[in-house]
């Protein structure tokens, strides 16, 4: 065994094969071996003793709008990386939209690299977009190192990062099909949202109105047919109608390579309970139903969604108007993600072993970072301190995000991280959040 600087234990350790008493030996960064719990401690290593709390593989949310550069208001690198510290995650990927510019050429990424390089406290990769008119742009991407393509399938809400109409989506998907890429899709169909009743005003219910069930549906059918055809690999973003859940399993059943992700806002949120006017709540597709978000649920059991990622997409407050029609879409919550999912999981007879496959081990997998998402031997040693039976009320103030707009104010969460690692460094504590250390990621590391 090479030399140990490091050795975390505790009494509850999730490994791949099941949570138990463990010491966790690290060297270089790296996950050297997983020991059993009392073990001897090297001479050349300190001992870090967390108890009887949790200790997960670190975090991996491969849904993260940073915004930076461009609209660093609204985000930017050095706060997004803070929330993801003191939340338990150690590596994102970022969105390719809403930064200006938008991560669609390689010069664009590079500008986007340089600006991220100096400010992240945990790791960062970075997804490509498919536009209409970049096909040419996708392979140069792909050889830089982005982890796959976004595109949408209806506006965005920013001009500079358009949909793709079918013709488009099957261009793109056979580029990034003949080499070996993935496209991840936004999928609602323009058509069911052009035909839904849009009314301005504060009513959620009109809100929700505007964005049936039906958009999602028929996107994700159109989208499942495409892959068949092209034998393309996609990944269906922030599902939200659980009707969709029957087509998914069934094309998976058949071979098709879709995979799917939903969001700590649909599974620990309901419509019945957002306020009118209560726009920190607004999110496209949307925040559903009650017995939405069980059926939800059913397909995380099932293995129909395969991972939770934030989907963490902020705005300065102003943005928020009380006009449900008009306000930016998004939620802020990557900070909240952990202990969010971890009341809802509880409650509903899940593990924090189901956790930690949901919000690391797979959204690692889909990504392909080889290196993360898992507590064995080989990978890094990024890891999440977790208190499950400790409560906390969720006061925007003491939140990393730039723009402390969240849907969960109020909220009495379970599960408190008390330390972040990353490659072996404490990143996070109680005492707050460190230095940048972060790396940033490429497609074949």
């Amino acid at each position: 065994m090479p030399d140990i600087q490091l050795v975390l234990r505790s009494t509850r350790v999730i490994t791949p094969d099941g949570t138990r008493p463990a010491s966790i030996a690290v060297s270089g960064g790296s996950i050297a071996a997983v020991l059993p719990y009392d073990a001897e401690v090297p001479s050349t290593a300190r001992l870090e003793d967390v108890g009887d709390h949790v200790v997960l593989p670190g975090l991996v949310d491969t849904h993260v709008h940073v915004n930076d550069p461009g609209r660093t208001e609204w985000e930017g690198f050095w706060t997004a990386t803070r929330a993801a510290a003191a939340g338990g995650i150690t590596t994102i990927v970022d969105m390719p939209l809403n930064s200006l510019p938008p991560t669609t050429t390689v010069e664009n990424l590079r500008v986007k690299q340089a600006v991220a390089r100096t400010k992240a406290h945990v790791d960062v990769g970075f997804w490509g977009g498919a536009l209409p008119d970049n096909a040419k742009d996708l392979r140069p991407l792909h050889d830089a190192g982005v982890f796959g393509f976004k595109c949408f399938l209806s506006p965005s809400g920013v001009d500079e990062f358009p949909e793709l109409d079918q013709l488009q989506l099957a261009n793109s998907l056979g580029e990034i099909t003949g080499f070996g890429g993935l496209l991840i899709v936004h999928a609602e169909d323009p058509h069911h949202l052009t035909a839904a009743p849009q009314r301005n005003g504060r009513k959620y219910a009109d809100f929700l109105a505007s964005r049936p069930r039906d958009a999602e549906n028929t996107a994700i059918e159109n989208l499942i047919a495409q892959a068949r055809r092209l034998g393309a690999r996609v990944h269906v973003l922030h599902l939200s109608s659980s009707d969709a859940l029957p087509l998914i399993a069934a094309a998976k059943r058949e071979g098709v390579r879709v995979t799917v992700e939903s969001c700590p806002h649909f599974l620990t949120l309901t419509a019945e309970e957002v306020p009118d006017g209560a726009t920190e709540f607004k999110c496209c597709p949307p925040i559903r139903e009650a017995a939405n978000q069980d059926t939800l649920w059913a397909g995380l059991a099932d293995g129909t969604i395969d991972c939770i990622v934030s989907d963490h997409s902020p705005s300065t407050a102003d943005l928020k108007t009380p006009d449900f029609a008009t306000a930016w879409g998004g939620i802020s919550s990557l900070q909240l993600g952990l202990p969010a999912i971890w009341t809802e999981a509880r409650k509903r007879g899940h593990s924090l072993d189901d956790v930690a496959r949901w919000m690391s081990a797979a959204p690692a997998e889909l990504a392909g970072l080889n290196r993360k998402g898992a507590i064995e031997a080989g990978r890094d040693a990024d890891f999440a301190v977790l208190d499950p039976e400790a409560t906390f009320t969720v006061d925007p103030a003491r939140l990393e995000h730039r723009n402390r707009v969240t849907a969960y104010a109020g909220k009495t969460l379970h599960g408190v991280v008390t330390s972040t690692w990353l490659r072996g460094r404490r990143i996070a504590d109680h005492d707050g959040v460190g230095e940048p250390t972060g790396q940033l990621l490429h497609r074949w590391e």
